[in-house]
C-alpha cells in the first residue's frame, strides 16, 4: 500500500483498481503513512490555515424528498421555518462584525427563495461589503439561475453528488436523476463559480470500495471545493433503521481526496464533529481546511436537522467562534476568516 500512497502523492491520480485496493487493505500503519502524506500536501498548499466560513441555514422547507433527509418533504414532523431577507441580512451583518468574510447560505429546495429575491439579498450584501464571498448550497436551480445569480455576485456553490452509483441515487432521491445533478455541476463551472461537489460515507449497501467511482468522478470533476461527512440516520426517515457511517473512514477519505486534489477547499463537517468530539481537529490533520459555524438565528437552529444528534453548541455566535477558534489553536492550526478563496480560482 505505500507504493500506491506514494504514487498518489506524487501524481495526484490513481486507476480506480488502485483505489479500490487502496481503500480495502490499509493496515493502521499504511493509514497513518497516508495521512502523515496528506497533512504534507495540505502544509504545502495553504500552510497551517483553517479558513472559518459563516453558515446560515436560510430554510428547512424542500420540495425534494430524499431518503436519508430530516427535512425532506414528506416529514411531517419536521418544524418548518423560513428566514425573512431581514433576518438572512441581520445575520451576515453580525457574522460581519465577528469578522466573517464568506457568508454560506444552505437551505432545502425551497421555491419561495427565486432568483430575484436571492439576486436581492445578495446585491444588497456586496454593496455594503466589498470584501465578501457569498457561498450558495440551495439544490438544483437551472442554468438560467445559477448564472443570474452568479452574475448577482454569487462566488460559490455547493451541490453535493452524493453518490455515482446510479442505482442507488435513484432509490434514495425519488424524481430526481443523478444525470440531471451531473449537469448542474458541470454548468456551475462553466458559468465561473467556485465549485464543490461530495458523498455521503456509510449509505446503506455502500462498501469502500465503492467509494472509488465518486474519487474518479472529483478527479475528473476537479472541483474548488469537496464536502463529505458521514451518513447519520434520522429518526423520521425510511433511513432510520440503517446504520451510519464512521469517523474512521471520513478521514480516511478526508487524507485520500487532499492527495487527489492538493488544492481543494475541504471541510471538516458539523456531521463529522457529530459522531466523533475530535473528528474535524482529526480532519484538520488528515487534510481538511474549512470550518462553518453556524451564524443562523438561534430559535432556527435546532429546526434544521438533517440528521440525528447534530452538534449544537447553545452558544450565540461570538461565543461559538470563540470556542471553535480556541479548538482549532489547540490542535495546532490558524483561525483564518478572510474570503479563503481556492488557490487556483479568479472570477470570471
Amino acid at each position: 500500500m505505500r507504493y500506491l500512497i506514494d504514487k498518489l502523492y506524487e501524481n495526484n491520480e490513481l486507476t480506480q483498481f488502485e483505489l479500490e485496493e487502496l481503500l480495502c487493505n490499509l493496515s493502521e500503519e499504511d493509514r497513518d503513512y497516508l495521512i502523515d502524506k496528506a497533512y504534507e500536501v495540505r502544509q504545502r498548499n495553504y500552510g497551517k490555515t483553517v479558513f472559518f466560513r459563516g453558515l446560515i441555514e436560510i430554510s428547512n422547507i424542500c420540495k425534494c424528498d430524499c431518503f436519508y433527509c430530516g427535512i425532506r418533504a414528506s416529514n411531517c414532523k419536521a418544524s418548518r421555518y423560513r428566514l425573512s431577507k431581514d433576518e438572512i441580512l441581520d445575520s451576515c451583518h453580525r457574522g460581519y462584525s465577528l469578522g466573517y468574510r464568506t457568508f454560506v447560505f444552505q437551505g432545502g429546495e425551497d421555491s419561495y427563495f427565486t432568483d430575484e429575491l436571492l439576486e436581492d439579498i445578495i446585491k444588497t450584501l456586496k454593496r455594503e461589503y466589498s470584501d465578501i464571498a457569498i457561498t450558495l448550497s440551495l439544490g438544483e436551480r437551472g442554468e438560467k439561475s445559477f448564472r443570474r445569480l452568479y452574475e448577482a455576485g454569487a462566488d460559490r456553490y455547493l451541490l453535493r453528488h452524493e453518490t455515482v452509483d446510479e442505482n442507488l441515487y435513484n432509490r434514495l432521491h425519488p424524481k430526481m436523476s443523478l444525470e440531471n445533478r451531473k449537469k448542474c455541476l458541470e454548468a456551475l463551472k462553466e458559468i465561473g463559480y467556485q465549485v464543490g461537489s461530495g458523498f455521503l460515507i456509510g449509505l446503506p449497501g455502500l462498501q469502500m470500495k465503492d467509494y472509488a467511482k465518486d474519487l474518479i468522478f472529483l478527479k475528473k470533476l476537479k472541483p474548488h471545493m469537496v464536502g463529505i461527512g458521514p451518513f447519520i440516520p434520522h429518526e423520521d426517515t425510511p433511513l432510520k433503521s440503517e446504520k451510519g457511517g464512521t469517523a474512521y473512514d471520513t478521514i480516511t477519505l478526508l487524507a485520500i481526496i487532499r492527495l487527489l486534489l492538493p488544492d481543494v477547499l475541504l471541510p471538516a463537517t458539523t456531521a463529522l464533529g457529530t459522531i466523533d468530539p475530535k473528528g474535524r481537529e482529526k480532519g484538520f490533520k488528515a487534510g481538511a481546511n474549512v470550518i462553518m459555524p453556524n451564524l443562523s438565528p438561534m430559535e432556527y437552529r435546532k429546526k434544521y436537522a438533517l440528521y440525528n444528534g447534530k452538534v449544537f453548541s447553545g452558544k450565540e455566535s461570538a461565543e461559538e467562534k470563540l470556542k471553535i477558534e480556541s479548538g482549532v489553536i489547540e490542535a495546532g492550526f490558524e483561525p483564518i476568516l478572510t474570503r479563503g478563496d481556492n488557490i487556483r480560482w479568479k472570477r470570471k
